[in-house]
């Protein structure tokens, strides 16, 4: 865990210093590694012979995790708006 916090603070140090340069190319190089790890995540998972076995059950559950947690978020973010919206009406 020490060694990604060391990488994290290692890159916001060096985007401090670099802040002043513009670095076009970052954009798709970061872009290109999520991609790259999502891969190598499918891989690994697929690989994996008791994922594999699940994977009914384990879909199923990360269907309603990810329902609930979108569901979640609609609700408060309407609830936010709304307060909000009419904390601006009153003024």
């Amino acid at each position: 865990m020490f060694i990604v916090l060391g990488f994290m603070v290692t890159g916001i140090f060096v985007g401090y210093l670099l802040r002043q340069h513009k670095i076009s190319f970052i954009h798709l190089l970061i872009i290109t590694l999520i991609w790259l790890l999502l891969f190598l995540l499918g891989v690994e998972i697929g690989a994996n012979k008791t994922v594999v076995q699940q994977f009914g059950v384990l879909g199923f559950d990360a269907f309603l995790l990810a329902s609930a947690g979108t569901f979640g978020s609609v609700i408060f973010a309407g609830l936010l708006w709304l307060t909000l919206r009419n904390k601006n009406i009153g003024k």
